[in-house]
């Protein structure tokens, strides 16, 4: 099927979320087939990927998937997690992206189509409907396979399409038989980061 040039498609890739995601269902994704999968659906104008890095690291595992995404087509947009100590005294690391993916896909609301998310975070209920109300169809890409689901039931509601990403793994999961680029062993590296900024938020005032 050609792509059709008149639906203008926007990726906007949770990186932390999308990557517990997928790790839940058992399959690592390979982003050269995820760009692939939606250039062929349709104009892709941007592909956002938003990740946490931890500040003052000399050498961070997630960089070599950080800099193969920005040399092959995706907008990586990184920030510095922050440390600090909550009411407790409990060290605590703050590295959420929400606020970056919502600027992005409000100033590409007038230009696209289609917006595909690739998260379950429900923060994003509210830019999901922000972004209907400029005639922007949504597509929201989690899991409701796992336990338990790892979308919140009002962004799933909230979406005019909901894909689950088993649905997806023929077509965006990576080849068990390949042997793993350095990329995706950085990747597997950096899971104990990823999972640390996927806990749930807490009612602390610096989050």
């Amino acid at each position: 099927m050609s792509p059709s040039p008149t639906n203008k498609i926007a990726l906007f890739i949770d990186g932390a979320n999308l990557y517990a995601t997928a790790k839940t269902l058992g399959f690592d994704i390979d982003y050269k087939r995820l760009l692939k999968e939606f250039q062929s659906r349709g104009t892709l104008l941007r592909s956002f990927y938003y990740t946490a890095i931890i500040e003052d690291q000399e050498y961070s595992s997630i960089r070599p998937l950080i800099d193969w995404l920005d040399y092959n087509g995706y907008t990586v947009v990184t920030k510095a997690t922050k440390e600090f100590v909550d009411a407790s005294g409990r060290r605590k690391v703050k590295g959420n992206m929400d606020i970056e993916l919502a600027v992005d896909a409000m100033e590409l609301a007038e230009h696209i189509d289609q917006m595909v998310l690739f998260s379950g975070d429900g923060d994003f209920r509210s830019l999901v409907e922000a972004v209907q109300r400029r005639g922007v169809r949504v597509t929201v890409i989690s899991t409701i396979a796992s336990q338990p689901p790892m979308i919140a039931d009002e962004l799933r509601r909230q979406a005019d399409v909901f894909t689950d990403l088993v649905e997806l793994q023929s077509k965006l999961g990576r080849d068990p038989s390949e042997r793993p680029a350095p990329r995706d062993r950085a990747e597997q590296d950096g899971r104990g980061l990823r999972k640390f900024l996927q806990e749930p938020k807490s009612n602390d005032p610096h989050d």
